[in-house]
């Protein structure tokens, strides 16, 4: 097991630091958007890139595992965090969109060599296609409980589910719902997905984040374009394949509990690392929200990848 460094706590950022106005926190324009990015550290890259609805600040555990050893990068996508939503009348979230989303983001930090890519759950998606279409870029290929669908087919009028995403995140927006709401959501959805039952995250970030409009947005269109996602991402499995030097990691959360959702899950994950003919761990107790209840194993199966 891995500790942090002396000095460093366990807890989240505090301070300037946490509200993304730290030294190691800047603005970069990736397709003409803002994006909040984050650098710690010194030593190779890492970048780390969280699931569906997540922020920076998901990571703040991880990165005192990391930083002694590694060059750590983190972004917000459109929306999230501290970013600003992608321009008005862009269409929605795609697979190779995100690709070049962290390609861009490396790019303009000036971060040429390969990388560590390390993605939870919908973000497993980005970060293996990164892998895929950019293994000159790739030093090793993390998956934090990701996301699995077998066989996915994307779905009719892509289109039309993106302004429906935004129509009804709009419409939301106008009657504040998620000034209202969406900090109390964001907190029960990380008690759920912890074994400590509990969101780790600084309540003032939350609440600085999660009241826009502009979160709920993202989360949407990211859900509505999901299973396409899913889709390229299988198609692009046929067509580009890993490096055979590639390390690949696939590490799972199992929260301790043997019932049928529980081991239905360990199985996709098993069946994930078979695909890439990856090195497959598990990590209990430990909800999908990994990072908060294994920090430690999450450091280390980014810094066994180099």
């Amino acid at each position: 097991m891995i500790t942090p460094p002396q000095g460093a706590g366990p807890g989240p950022a505090r301070g300037a630091a946490a509200a993304g106005q730290g030294p190691a926190a800047r603005f970069v324009r990736i397709g003409g958007t803002p994006l909040h990015v984050r650098t710690e550290g010194s030593g190779p890259a890492c970048l780390l890139t969280g699931g569906l609805g997540g922020s920076w600040f998901d990571w703040d555990l991880v990165v005192p595992f990391l930083a002694p050893f590694r060059t750590v990068v983190r972004f917000d996508r459109p929306g999230y965090g501290l970013s600003a939503p992608e321009p008005a009348g862009r269409s929605g979230p795609t697979l190779a969109g995100e690709v070049e989303r962290i390609r861009g983001v490396l790019d303009a930090l000036g971060l040429h060599e390969p990388c560590t890519v390390a993605g939870h759950s919908l973000a497993g998606f980005h970060v293996e296609a990164f892998a895929r279409l950019h293994p000159d870029r790739t030093a090793g290929l993390v998956l934090l409980d990701g996301s699995t669908e077998t066989a996915p087919r994307p779905l009719p009028a892509p289109g039309l589910r993106d302004l429906a995403a935004r129509t009804v995140a709009g419409a939301a927006t106008a009657v504040a719902v998620p000034y209202l709401l969406g900090p109390a959501v964001r907190r029960l959805v990380a008690r759920a997905t912890t074994v400590r039952r509990e969101d780790l995250a600084p309540a003032p970030l939350v609440r600085h984040c999660y009241r826009t409009g502009r979160a709920l947005r993202a989360l949407l269109r990211e859900n509505a374009a999901y299973l396409d996602q899913a889709a390229d991402l299988a198609e692009l499995r046929a067509t580009a394949p890993l490096p055979d030097e590639l390390p690949v990691t696939v590490l799972a959360a199992d929260d301790g509990c043997r019932t049928r959702r529980t081991e239905d899950w360990l199985a996709r994950q098993r069946g994930l690392a078979a695909l890439l003919e990856a090195d497959f761990r598990t990590t209990a107790p430990a909800g999908h929200l990994v990072m908060f209840d294994r920090p430690d194993a999450v450091a280390s199966a980014i810094l066994d990848t180099r």
